[in-house]
C-alpha cells in the first residue's frame, strides 16, 4: 500500500521537528517546504526515517511553485507563524491571513483528503491586537474555501527546543528582577510538543468531523506560577516585580526595536487575556487525547542546562516532592 503523503510547511520549527518524527515513524511521507534548504535541510533531514522525507526550497508566497506538490499530497499541515512583525513582508496579514487562505484554495482544488491548520487560543477575547485579529481572519477564509480543514488552538506549546520556557530560563537566570505584567495573574495551559503532534497524528489516521480544537495541557497556569515553577527548577531566587501599565507599554516600544524583540506592545495586549479554554469549542480531551505532559515534570528534565553546575549541580530543587538524585 502507498504510504500517503504529508506536505508541510513550516516544518523547520518546534513543531516541525516533533511532527516529522512522528509522521515518519508511522510510515507516513512528508514533503517539507523551506525558504533556506542550505540552512535548514540537513536539520530537516535528520528529524525522521531516512526516505521519508522531502525537502523543496520555495518561498511560501511562490504560488505557482508549491502548487506543485499538491498534486502528489494527502495532507497539507500549515505550521507557519510568527510572535512579531518583520521587514521583507513578514508581517501578521500576510503570515496568518493571506497565507492559510492560498493553501486552503489548493487543498480545495486538489481535493485533499484534510488541511490540518496550527492557530491560536484565546484569539476570539484579544480583539486589540493585530495578530489575533489576524489569525481570525486567516480562519475564517481556511473554512470558507475549504471546510474540510481542522484548525487546532494551541495554548503555549513548550519543549526543549522552544521560544517560552528556555528564554525565561535564560532570562531569569541573568536578571535580578523580572517583571509581571498584569500582576502576573494572566492563565495558561500549557501544552507539551509531543501531545500536539500526538493530536495531529490522530486527526489523520482517526480522523474528526470537528472544525476548530482547543489543544491545552493538563494543568492551567498563571504567568507567575510559571516563573516561580521555572525558578525553583533553576534553583535561583529573584524579585517578581508587577510593572504599572504605563511602564510596561514603554518598555515594550522599545523591546520591539530590537532585531529580536522580549516584548512588542501587540504581545503586551494579549497578555490581557487568559490562554485557557473556552467553553466555545471542542477539546483535544473532547476527541480522546487528553494532554500526559505536565509542565514542571518536562521542564525539569532540559533545566540542568540552566543550574549552577549544570548537569551535575549538587543543588536541592526547592519543590518538597521533587528529590536532587545523586
Amino acid at each position: 500500500m502507498k504510504a500517503k503523503n504529508c506536505l508541510i510547511f513550516g516544518g523547520s520549527g518546534q513543531i516541525g521537528s516533533f511532527l516529522i518524527r512522528k509522521l515518519t515513524k508511522n510510515n507516513l511521507r512528508v514533503t517539507v517546504v523551506t525558504r533556506n534548504i542550505h540552512q535548514k535541510g540537513l536539520k530537516i533531514k535528520t528529524q525522521g526515517n531516512a526516505g521519508y522525507i522531502d525537502i523543496v526550497e520555495a518561498n511560501i508566497f511562490e504560488e505557482k511553485k508549491i502548487e506543485k506538490l499538491f498534486s502528489k499530497a494527502d495532507y497539507c499541515i500549515n505550521l507557519v507563524g510568527i510572535l512579531y512583525e518583520k521587514r521583507k513582508g513578514n508581517t501578521f496579514k500576510n503570515i496568518h491571513s493571506i497565507f492559510p487562505k492560498i493553501l486552503s484554495k489548493l487543498c480545495k482544488k486538489y481535493n485533499l483528503e484534510n488541511f490540518i491548520h496550527i492557530s491560536a487560543l484565546g484569539i476570539n477575547e484579544a480583539v486589540d491586537s493585530k495578530y489575533a485579529n489576524s489569525k481570525l481572519e486567516g480562519e475564517k477564509s481556511i473554512l470558507e474555501n475549504f471546510p474540510k480543514s481542522i484548525i487546532l488552538r494551541p495554548s503555549i506549546v513548550f519543549s526543549n527546543s522552544d521560544n517560552f520556557s528556555t528564554l525565561f530560563m535564560t532570562l531569569l537566570s541573568r536578571l535580578p528582577i523580572f517583571p509581571l505584567y498584569y500582576s502576573g495573574k494572566t492563565k495558561f495551559m500549557p501544552i507539551h510538543c509531543s501531545d500536539l503532534t500526538d493530536i495531529i497524528y490522530h486527526i489523520i489516521s482517526k480522523g474528526t468531523e470537528t472544525q476548530i480544537i482547543e489543544c491545552v495541557g493538563p494543568e492551567t497556569l498563571t504567568f507567575k506560577e510559571i516563573l516561580e515553577i521555572l525558578l525553583n527548577l533553576i534553583n535561583k531566587k529573584r524579585l517578581l516585580i508587577p510593572f504599572p501599565l504605563a511602564i510596561a507599554k514603554l518598555s515594550a516600544k522599545f523591546f520591539q526595536l530590537l532585531p529580536k524583540p522580549l516584548l512588542t506592545e501587540d504581545q503586551l495586549k494579549l497578555l490581557k487575556y487568559d490562554n485557557i479554554i473556552s467553553g466555545k469549542y471542542k477539546t483535544n480531551s473532547d476527541i480522546g487525547l487528553p494532554s500526559k505532559m505536565y509542565f514542571k515534570d518536562e521542564v525539569k528534565k532540559y533545566s540542568f542546562m540552566w543550574r549552577d553546575g549544570g548537569e551535575f549541580s549538587t543543588e536541592k530543587y526547592n519543590f518538597g516532592d521533587i528529590k536532587k538524585k545523586n
